[in-house]
């Protein structure tokens, strides 16, 4: 069973964003995009961790992430959002859906591993 499920249309993101993680200890499963995603954390009760991006195509990750709290009703699963995205207004809707932190691409792991280590506990 995997910690953390990293959600992203873009294999090259996924990829290094996953093997980042690996190599920091962590145990990982990815996902495509949101709809995905939302099959692999309803089969997954032991993630504690999404790290997701906005813009994909089948389902967005805002929208996969209102789906994890209001129809799986699971408010235990971290979400962290790592896109390109940095409005306000998406940000203000993240916060409204749980998500814990909102991380503007490129990703850098060593700026994020502790608080991500944090959160899986």
């Amino acid at each position: 069973m995997a910690q953390i499920i990293v959600i992203d249309d873009s294999s090259t993101v996924r990829n290094e964003v996953c093997d980042f993680l690996k190599a920091n200890g962590l145990t990982v499963t990815s996902a495509v995009d949101g709809r995905d995603g939302l099959d692999k954390i309803r089969a997954d009760s032991a993630l504690k961790l999404a790290v997701c991006d906005v813009n994909m195509p089948n389902m967005d990750g805002l929208t996969m992430a209102e789906k994890v709290r209001n129809d799986l009703k699971n408010a235990s699963l971290h979400i962290i959002m790592l896109t390109t995205e940095n409005s306000p207004a998406m940000k203000e809707r993240g916060k409204a859906a749980g998500i814990k932190g909102w991380i503007v691409k490129p990703f850098n792991g060593s700026a994020v591993i502790s608080s991500i280590k944090k959160l899986v506990g």
